[in-house]
């Protein structure tokens, strides 16, 4: 595998961890704005040629997968009602 192959897969990689650990956000707001925000950066970055860039972006995106995660914890210890656009729509009335 060359140099190119492996570097694009530690960044898919990166991405679907991202991508699932913000999911796990009790809040709609923190879960909609994390994955808005990876998807942006992931947008943003997908032009890059450098190595030394791809590896320095690569390592920013762990540290921001260890804020996550701990996020989330927080967020799982800390639960809150539901905003209206999460309710079902079977239990509104007419």
């Amino acid at each position: 595998m060359s140099s190119g192959s492996i570097s694009r897969m530690k960044v898919l990689s990166l991405y679907r961890q991202l991508i699932r650990e913000s999911q796990k956000f009790t809040s709609y707001n923190f879960r909609n704005y994390a994955l808005r925000r990876i998807r942006d950066s992931f947008r943003d970055n997908k032009a890059l040629n450098d190595s030394a860039l791809i590896e320095s972006q690569l390592q920013f995106g762990q540290k921001n997968l260890e804020m996550i995660r701990r996020q989330v914890l927080v967020s799982q210890l800390y639960q809150t009602d539901k905003l209206v656009i999460e309710q079902s729509g079977s239990s509104q009335s007419p």
